[in-house]
């Protein structure tokens, strides 16, 4: 009779990982174990997506890996099914330029240009700014990480609709979708009744922006989120296991 091989899991090596975690403060500030975990996902990551660069942009091994470990930190609880319905990462030197329209409800058609640090497609690529990803590390507790941004956006929609809710057991979603109701709801009379807020203004655009914007905070600012919306991060401390940078200041 024969047997199917078993294909060997992707891999990083050693040395690979290691300039990844130097250079990356929310990879380095993990504990072994979840460092593995995330080593396992990069892997992954760089086996089932096409990274392109574009614009002249040249990326390394390890700045793939590292682009890949970014995406990653996400699914460090969910694991890998939330990588499911795409397969490219396109990377460009800087802030790239975007054509949009909007038909209002009397029918006339606006159009304007936005210049993006990333974006999402939800049955298509992720896109990123390097030169973002890059002012992002140097500052990794200023509240601020578009990688993971647009990774929230990838797991909202995998239940089929962009919504600010991810794929969740149903006892644990209605609850999601109260508290962030609640919270959301009230953000956005705080902008607009032009109060200074501790989170990011643009959470209040539409309540995806807001799932993907306490997102980077819960990485990036986890205090601080605590602090103003202790609710939301109660739900992003079980959905994506404790922040690497819990503990220090914004």
């Amino acid at each position: 009779m024969l047997r199917r091989l078993r294909r060997p899991s992707p891999s990083i090596e050693d040395s690979l990982w290691q300039r990844v975690r130097s250079a990356t403060p929310w990879v380095s500030a993990l504990d072994d174990e979840r460092s593995e975990r995330l080593r396992a996902l990069t892997a992954r990551f760089l086996h089932q997506k096409t990274i392109t660069p574009l614009a002249g942009l040249s990326l390394d091994d390890a700045q793939r890996a590292q682009l890949a470990a970014l995406c990653c930190l996400p699914l460090l609880e969910y694991g890998e099914a939330g990588l499911r319905g795409w397969s490219q990462l396109i990377v460009y030197p800087d802030a790239f330029r975007v054509q949009r329209t909007h038909t209002d409800a009397a029918g006339v058609l606006h159009e304007w240009e936005d210049d993006l640090a990333g974006e999402a497609w939800d049955q298509g690529p992720l896109i990123l700014s390097w030169a973002d990803v890059q002012a992002d590390i140097a500052e990794p507790d200023a509240g601020f990480c578009v990688a993971v941004h647009e990774m929230a956006h990838k797991l909202d929609v995998l239940d089929g609709e962009l919504d600010g809710t991810p794929p969740l057991p149903d006892a644990w979603h209605g609850r999601w979708a109260r508290d962030f109701q609640r919270a959301y709801d009230d953000f956005c009379m705080q902008v607009d009744l032009g109060r200074e807020t501790a989170i990011d203004p643009y959470a209040a655009e539409a309540p995806e922006e807001f799932f993907a914007v306490v997102t980077e905070y819960h990485f990036s600012a986890p205090d601080v989120l605590a602090e103003a919306m202790p609710d939301v991060a109660a739900h992003l401390v079980r959905f994506y296991g404790p922040s690497p940078m819990t503990g220090t200041a914004a």
